[in-house]
């Protein structure tokens, strides 16, 4: 039986650690407040953008012969490059929050692979950076400390890189990847094709629209600027969103930690418990055992 010294040891270090734990959920539980506070009115303000960059485009398409003259919207039947962006944490402890991001990134590019599409990563977050430069898969572009504190600019420039590219024929797609806050106990994972833009993916509808005049010439400069904003604001709700989710993880692997902590000291307990009571019990029976020999 482990000796007594030992157990008193290990409760001491759970209950540490128990300590740690609980102080860690509560302080993700106050982050994911205020980032879930955010996430929504930046949602807001997102769907509003795909409001206007959908009635411009629509009233495009409508007016215009020949519909809507720009690549961000044109149509590739032939994919051969495909650039994937993927937001993972920069920090652990969240529980399989990463794994599942990872884990879908690399399901996405088997099937490309399958289809003989060459696929180029570009990751933000230390985790999953970490994780394909140890299984030394190239990263094409990599940024941390953007998915643990969200900054527009920073996002702006990481997707222009990424939209050079794609004006300049270099790549033929752009998907977004991460695992997005639902509620407090659920995340999900999200992919969206940010390019090129599909007519479906910003909700266009033909019923309605915002614009009650017929396009006279620069729709399609003010539908350029619009679509530049429309992906930068997607990236930066993604890391928003993604952040949110990160704490709502966060917050429950802290509070499983610490309802596995206290059931170990309890067991803990009971194993000192019985150890002090076998040691009682032989220290009784060598002492009886000694006055029975002096008989």
């Amino acid at each position: 039986m482990a000796n007594l010294k030992d157990i008193k040891r290990q409760i001491k270090s759970v209950k540490n650690t128990q300590k740690t734990t609980r102080a860690m959920k509560l302080v993700s539980t106050a982050k994911l407040r205020r980032t879930e506070e955010f996430a929504k009115k930046s949602k807001l303000y997102a769907k509003k953008i795909n409001e206007v960059l959908s009635d411009i485009a629509m009233q495009i398409e409508h007016f215009k012969i020949g519909g809507i003259d720009s690549k961000f919207f044109a149509k590739n039947e032939k994919i051969e490059k495909v650039d994937i962006i993927f937001i993972t944490a920069d920090k652990g402890l969240c529980g399989g929050f990463n794994h599942q991001t990872i884990k879908t990134v690399k399901n996405l590019m088997s099937s490309f692979k399958d289809r003989k599409i060459k696929v180029r990563l570009r990751a933000i977050g230390r985790k999953g950076i970490d994780y394909f430069r140890f299984n030394e898969i190239e990263l094409l572009d990599s940024v941390i400390n953007l998915s643990s504190q969200p900054s527009y600019e920073r996002a702006a420039e990481f997707m222009k890189r990424a939209v050079e590219d794609y004006l300049n024929g270099i790549t033929d797609q752009i998907i977004l990847i991460h695992n997005g806050y639902l509620n407090m106990i659920t995340q999900q994972i999200k992919v969206v094709d940010l390019l090129p833009i599909k007519i479906d993916t910003v909700d266009i509808i033909e019923k309605t629209s915002l614009m009650e005049v017929e396009p006279k010439g620069d729709e399609e400069l003010v539908l350029e600027q619009l679509v530049q904003k429309y992906l930068d604001y997607n990236v930066y709700y993604s890391l928003i969103d993604s952040l949110a989710a990160e704490h709502s993880a966060r917050m429950q692997a802290m509070d499983n930690a610490t309802r596995n902590a206290k059931e170990m000291v309890s067991q803990l307990t009971l194993d000192y418990n019985k150890a002090r009571q076998a040691s009682i019990t032989t220290e009784l029976i060598e002492i009886i055992s000694g006055m029975e020999s002096m008989k």
